[in-house]
């Protein structure tokens, strides 16, 4: 496959844009070689600079759940622009999108639109840290909440990838303030709560685990931590930037039927478009600045652009299309593990509903030492030749892959019959 319309694009990159892209997985220094430029989206597929097509499980790192360019949506921002890009005041559409976000998400009473994922976590943690009049969060390695000071503590996604557990210009008095433990240990979590019962605002994490492959939470695992913090007035704070709406209605905590006191979105409130949202119980809510002392502000916030296709994509999800990107995402991860087993491979493949991450020479994977201690080589390998085979995965062993309503069972085949070619060469 020829890509070197792509390679000549990334060396031009690099001479004005820090290490050639503007966010580092997309260099492709976990997996090695250059980084793909693409110019369309169809449905299931992408198209690079040189036309190469792709069968797409990146899906914009989780919001295309209803696949690439999907109409409506499409001619939603369109109907938009043609009336504003933005206003910098209030929209009837940011009500709406409120209210539809309310309608879905069970523990959500009241919500604050922002611009990013990252913008959404950093802004609760603040909510969190003002309405308990403490400074400590508790959050678990491996877990990415964006690149605000404070969450940058043993994260994943593309920390992990490029091995940069603290990132330099974090203060140590800072990073002091964030407690980490393991992921599915709810006695690290005790102990830790035991030291500082009194002086931790919140728990943060991903109630799936995305940003270090998939990693499904186990049984008992987020009632735990419901009850940990309830008995010690901390809240529990539910980053669900990938798993809100790609899992259900109303994400992780639908399906695991956990009410955190905070959610944070991103991505899928936007179908795809830059924003973010934060929300929860009103009493909480009710500090965040104009009504209370807590501050928080964006020029862009509730860009009217993003609500049209945030209103948009969430309008069209139904209980169909969850049914069917669950039994998509099961016949997906269980192909990939029959078809490398039948090579001699040792993986582990987990899944939740439209997630799924795949992992060598390691029999379980439940927390970030399992991910640690999996073969980050033969994944970069495994990579590459499904690249070069018209497979686009997320190109880092860190990372989880999404599915959307439109890999068809035709779609699903075409990926295991290049993914039994390249075990084969494993």
């Amino acid at each position: 496959m020829n890509r070197g319309t792509s390679s000549e694009l990334y060396q031009r990159a690099k001479n004005s844009i820090p290490g050639g892209v503007n966010s580092p997985v997309r260099a492709f220094k976990g997996v090695g070689g250059d980084p793909v430029f693409f110019q369309r989206g169809d449905g299931p597929y992408l198209y690079d600079v040189d036309d190469n097509q792709y069968i797409d499980y990146v899906a914009s790192w989780g919001p295309m759940i209803l696949g690439h360019a999907h109409q409506p949506t499409v001619q939603a921002v369109i109907d938009q622009a043609q009336s504003a890009l933005g206003f910098g005041a209030p929209t009837e559409g940011e009500i709406t999108l409120a209210e539809k976000i309310i309608s879905m998400v069970p523990s959500i009473e009241k919500v604050r639109m922002v611009n990013s994922g990252t913008e959404a976590t950093m802004s609760a943690i603040r909510l969190a840290r003002g309405f308990t009049g403490r400074d400590l969060i508790l959050k678990f390695a491996g877990c990415y909440h964006g690149h605000s000071d404070s969450l940058l503590v043993k994260a994943g996604s593309g920390v992990l990838t490029l091995g940069i557990p603290n990132s330099p210009g974090v203060p140590d008095a800072i990073a002091a303030n964030t407690l980490t433990v393991g992921f599915n240990n709810l006695d690290e979590v005790a102990a830790v709560f035991s030291q500082y019962k009194d002086k931790i605002a919140c728990v943060i994490l991903e109630p799936v685990a995305g940003n270090m492959g998939c990693i499904p939470p186990q049984p008992g695992f987020l009632e735990g931590l419901r009850q940990i913090t309830q008995d010690a007035a901390a809240l529990l704070i539910f980053d669900e930037v990938m798993t809100g709406f790609r899992l259900a209605p109303g994400g992780a905590q639908e399906l695991f039927n956990i009410t955190p006191d905070l959610t944070t979105l991103g991505k899928i409130v936007g179908g795809g478009l830059p924003v973010g949202a934060f929300g929860g119980r009103a009493d909480i809510m009710a500090h965040i600045a104009p009504q209370g002392p807590v501050y928080q502000a964006g020029t862009l916030s509730g860009n009217p652009l993003a609500v049209a296709a945030g209103l948009s994509m969430l309008n069209h999800l139904s209980a169909e299309i969850y049914s069917q990107i669950g039994a998509t995402t099961q016949t997906l991860s269980q192909g990939l593990l029959d078809r490398a087993r039948a090579h001699g491979l040792r993986v582990t493949c987990n899944h939740v509903c439209g997630m799924f991450g795949i992992f060598f020479d390691v029999d379980h994977v439940e927390h970030f030492e399992h991910v640690s201690n999996s073969n980050v080589e033969r994944f970069n390998r495994f990579f590459h030749g499904m690249l070069d085979r018209g497979v686009y995965l997320a190109p880092s062993a860190f990372e989880t892959g999404f599915v959307s309503s439109t890999h068809d069972a035709s779609v699903i085949q075409a990926t295991l019959d290049v993914a039994d070619e390249v075990f084969a060469t494993l």
